[in-house]
């Protein structure tokens, strides 16, 4: 028997979009804590590697601007990031200081494959957003801020990352008082 956050009878509300927001903000502080360091060892990795005088020369030169395969150790970093702690105990940091959980409608922890869907979907908004500014401009602000907002917003207590994923994210009651 897979174990439950709760009891799958047990229905908790669904955590609403001021709480999301901040969780998501509070995460992005964190992501780029995350970022920093993985992006460290990545570069004392390729240096190690590659050999130091001939880094030193790739990095004046300009040739490590577009690197492909630290862009794709950083998204995939951060995909094991939030899906270890999805799938442990539903909540990143930021999640637990809001008191919010991502997690099964029966009460069970999402599997690495909802919390790849999550972050997939999650990550695909950020990124048309972010090539549609650097093609088009501020002026694309107009139209993207409200796109990511639409991803996070919850209707009928289901965000479109909650519904590409199968998952919910609720309210966690607060722990009772003795």
């Amino acid at each position: 028997m897979p174990r439950r956050f709760h009891d799958a009878e047990e229905l908790l509300p669904p955590a609403t979009f001021i709480k999301r927001l901040l969780a998501i903000i509070y995460d992005g502080l964190i992501c780029i804590a995350v970022l920093l360091v993985a992006t460290w060892i990545y570069t004392m990795l390729a240096g190690w590697i590659i050999g130091w005088d001939r880094y030193e020369q790739m990095a004046e030169s300009g040739a490590l601007g577009g690197d492909p395969l630290l862009t794709f150790v950083l998204f995939l970093v951060l995909y094991v990031f939030f899906a270890y702690f999805w799938t442990r105990t539903g909540q990143t940091l930021a999640m637990q200081v809001w008191r919010i959980r991502i997690e099964n409608l029966d009460g069970s922890p999402v599997t690495w494959t909802q919390a790849l869907w999550r972050y997939a979907s999650a990550a695909a908004v950020f990124f048309l957003t972010l090539l549609a500014s650097y093609y088009l401009g501020g002026i694309t602000l107009i139209i993207t801020v409200p796109a990511m907002l639409a991803l996070f917003w919850p209707i009928n207590g289901l965000s479109v990352t909650d519904r590409l994923s199968d998952s919910v994210v609720v309210q966690v009651p607060k722990p009772e008082k003795n």
